[in-house]
């Protein structure tokens, strides 16, 4: 089945069924998250973040 061929059937889905299919494919499937935001997120939770107003600061003292 191609791509256009799932693309009319959730089409035909009723709204309901419409929303669960986005659910799924949303929670299921993350190839449509940058790489790139994938490892922000990885580096906020393993805390190698700092605060914008003192990197700033930083950048800016002699």
């Amino acid at each position: 089945m191609s791509a256009e061929q799932v693309i009319e059937e959730i089409k035909a889905l009723p709204p309901e069924e419409r929303e669960r299919v986005t659910r799924f494919v949303l929670e299921e499937d993350d190839s449509w998250i940058p790489p790139e935001f994938k490892q922000g997120m990885a580096d906020i939770a393993a805390g190698r973040t700092m605060d914008l107003d003192e990197a700033l600061k930083e950048r800016d003292r002699p």
